[in-house]
């Protein structure tokens, strides 16, 4: 688990393909010596699992799946990328909760400054915008944002003064690609209502005095709602 608030940067060192699979050699630009092996880093809002070290440079691996719905594939020696190591209990959720697990590839659409900040136009796909609420929080290659607007497929983001110099998007130029990860919390919602639904068309039987519908007799039973 994340936070969406980068810590560093890191350079691509070398790219192997292993079949359809990567390895990833990542030098990171800041301290990292209290890592192991085993450890997560997120790497442009992607979960990986540190799988060697060699001196500074650390090593992870890169399946399918993860190469089919981001852009680590589309990495070079020599880029820089977002790098963020995984939440640990203690630290303050500066940004939202972030998974890792990217939902897939945006592209951006327009780049503006206004004055200190950076307005940020990312197409997506359709499917995703049911995920997506007005304020509501994403992570654009690993980045915890705040969404201004958004249409069908596409969202608006401000990209301040601190996030812009810590990060690698202001570097990006228009039709970059960039990884997408929407709320998570708005995904168990959706679940959760489907379930309810089925449960209402297709009654199943439940231990007794347990009920897992959903709806608003349930909800203002727990205090969700006046």
């Amino acid at each position: 688990m994340f936070t969406g608030i980068i810590e560093g940067l890191g350079e691509i060192k070398e790219i192997k393909r292993l079949g359809q699979d990567l390895r990833l050699k990542i030098a990171p630009h800041f301290e990292i010596s209290d890592s192991r092996v085993g450890d997560s880093v997120a790497v442009n809002g992607v979960c990986l699992t540190i799988a060697e070290f060699s001196g500074k440079v650390f090593s992870a691996d890169v399946s399918l799946e993860t190469v089919s719905r981001s852009t680590l594939a589309s990495l070079k020696q020599g880029t820089l990328v977002n790098l963020e190591r995984a939440l640990r209990l203690c630290d303050r959720l500066g940004g939202h909760l972030v998974a890792g697990h990217v939902d897939g590839v945006g592209k951006i659409l327009k780049k503006e400054q206004h004055q200190g900040s950076w307005l940020f136009r990312i197409g997506i796909d359709p499917g995703l915008s049911r995920y997506i609420i007005e304020k509501g929080s994403i992570a654009v290659d690993g980045i915890s944002l705040t969404i201004n607007q958004y249409g069908a497929d596409f969202f608006e983001v401000n990209i301040i003064p601190q996030t812009g110099k810590a990060t690698t998007l202001l570097d990006k130029p228009i039709d970059s690609p960039v990884n997408v990860e929407t709320d998570m919390i708005g995904k168990y919602i959706e679940k959760f209502l489907k379930i309810g639904n089925q449960s209402q068309q297709q009654p199943v039987s439940e231990p007794q005095g347990r009920n897992n519908k959903i709806d608003r007799a349930m909800l203002l039973k727990y205090g969700f709602g006046d």
